[in-house]
């Protein structure tokens, strides 16, 4: 399987009195536009997924749903509690099926740093720098929570813009 990992963009700032709650805080103008420029360079590049799962969280959805409309496959788009930041990476992990191509992920830090570090060594503790819009690429034989998959890329939104 090839798994992508896309953090969400730049999004409102946790302190902003607008959004009390942390889940509904959304993607600012700017991310949106850059977000919607990352998806567009994924196109390009003829990026394609069987499925693309995100974080409930309305950044996360926003990035989502920008991306799964640029690549036309809005239909393919699900939403698991398991992709919020304290969401679990064994239960994620676990509903993804085996005959799934490529996946795309959209989430959080530090939850997808962690989760990639666990795909790559079987530790939490790589450091490992996703920015906000950044896109990463693992290639998997056998979906499970340890090391079991290579970094292909991580790129940040910059190089993808």
């Amino acid at each position: 399987m090839d798994l992508y990992i896309l953090r969400h963009g730049l999004a409102a700032n946790k302190d902003d009195p607008r959004y009390p709650n942390d889940d509904d805080r959304p993607l600012t103008e700017e991310g949106q536009k850059k977000t919607l420029g990352v998806a567009r360079r994924m196109k390009h590049l003829g990026l394609s997924f069987d499925l693309i799962l995100s974080s409930p969280l309305a950044r996360a959805r926003q990035t989502a749903e920008i991306t799964a409309s640029v690549l036309g496959c809005k239909n393919r788009l699900k939403f698991s509690q398991n992709l919020a930041p304290a969401g679990n990476k064994r239960a994620l992990l676990k509903g993804l099926k085996p005959n799934l191509k490529r996946v795309l992920l959209v989430g959080h830090e530090p939850y997808l740093s962690e989760l990639i570090s666990m795909l790559l060594s079987g530790k939490l503790d790589l450091a490992i720098d996703l920015k906000k819009g950044g896109l990463c690429k693992l290639e998997v034989d056998e979906v499970r929570y340890g090391r079991c998959a290579t970094l292909h890329f991580l790129v940040p939104p910059k190089l993808l813009l």
